[in-house]
């Protein structure tokens, strides 16, 4: 079992006497982690809330009823929690009502948890996402010569739990079986979507465009359905921790793009296994985009487990010189250009360095890219 960095923050959130909140797509490792915590307390309960006996059970607002269900323990888990309509309320008066108790809920959909805890929760709670293993948790949990050695193959299969280390064959069985099984999940069963071959669809042209801006219109009319509807598709993808999205960063809109954003997956193995292409990386013809996507996808792990919130984007002018990636935090910017091969040349462009000021530059490759992840 691998330390994950963002446990300490967890247990430091019941010492405020706050309901935890653990969003993350299924299979990164809520369940196996929650379940650590708890296991240091005897006084504790699991509850599963997928299981129909335990969902018809905690939809009451009773004090009695919850607390003959959940009995006198210091600990109670509620995993995937957005299977319990109105869960914001149960939580609530079970945090209220019993203030002894150290309250986890787990959920996989960030739009369902939140829309069903959020407004009740409000100043009782405190929110953390979990992904994927983090380069900085392989480098914990093994070292940095070690992680590093497994680079080509986190580029290739990615580092979900149950498939980083793994026998290719293995790997390639199991993201298969996460894509088709558990990533949409959420997606297709709470928003009761007719078509789910449209989401499938939409992946896939997401995924050959890392790298790139995506028009809505354009993935509209490839995919033969309303803007709204792709505006909605991609929301909720958003909200179940299947990609994210990179806003443009723009203060001269007469010269530099800003309406279009990109996309990015979470987890390297799930792009390759949506368009079907586990290749090893000296015969593909995308690794610069998917060394772009591991990067990037790598800061939002390092922020997400640290708690530091910061603003990011990417930058393009209508001439065609862009900045991968960007992160804004305390008025100050840091850049980052993502070069697999180390001895690619890389330049600041022109027109940023006139219009930007207090900057930090970095080109980012497989010779140095540990130095920003740990």
């Amino acid at each position: 079992m691998y330390n994950r960095k963002i446990e300490d923050r967890i247990r430091a959130a019941f010492d405020l006497n706050k309901v935890v909140v653990l969003l993350g797509a299924r299979r990164v490792g809520k369940t196996t982690l929650v379940k650590k915590i708890i296991n240091d307390s005897p006084n504790s309960r699991y509850i599963n809330c997928e299981l129909l006996e335990n969902s018809e059970l905690l939809q009451t607002t009773s004090s009695e009823k919850l607390f003959s269900f959940i009995g006198s323990y210091k600990y109670v888990v509620f995993d995937e929690a957005q299977s319990i309509p109105n869960i914001g309320n149960v939580l609530k008066i079970i945090h209220d009502t019993f203030p002894d108790i150290k309250i986890i809920a787990t959920g996989s959909s960030e739009l369902s948890l939140k829309q069903e805890s959020g407004e009740p929760l409000t100043g009782r709670s405190r929110f953390f996402t979990m992904t994927p293993f983090s380069f900085s948790e392989l480098v914990e949990n093994e070292d940095l010569l070690f992680a590093s050695s497994k680079l080509d193959n986190i580029l290739r299969f990615g580092t979900y739990p149950d498939v980083y280390n793994k026998h290719e064959e293995y790997a390639i069985e199991e993201l298969d079986n996460i894509a088709s099984n558990y990533l949409y999940k959420d997606v297709l069963q709470f928003e009761r979507l007719k078509k789910p071959e449209i989401l499938y669809n939409l992946l896939k042209l997401l995924a050959f465009q890392i790298g790139s801006e995506v028009s809505l219109n354009e993935l509209s009319n490839k995919l033969n359905v309303h803007v709204n509807t792709v505006k909605r598709y991609i929301e909720l993808l958003e909200s179940s921790f299947v990609i994210f999205g990179l806003s443009a960063l723009s203060n001269n809109p007469k010269n530099e793009i800003g309406k279009n954003k990109k996309y990015y997956f979470y987890d390297c193995g799930i792009r390759n296994s949506i368009i079907r292409n586990f290749n090893p990386l000296t015969f593909r013809n995308d690794i610069g985009h998917l060394w772009e996507n591991y990067f990037i996808s790598e800061m939002h792990k390092k922020n997400y487990n640290s708690g530091k919130l910061v603003n990011s984007y990417f930058w393009r002018n209508y001439q065609k010189k862009e900045i991968d990636y960007i992160e804004e935090y305390g008025g100050e910017l840091k850049l980052f250009e993502c070069k697999y091969s180390p001895s690619r040349k890389v330049k600041i462009p022109t027109d940023f360095k006139n219009n930007y000021t207090d900057y930090e530059f970095n080109v980012v490759s497989t010779d140095n890219y540990w130095k920003f992840l740990e």
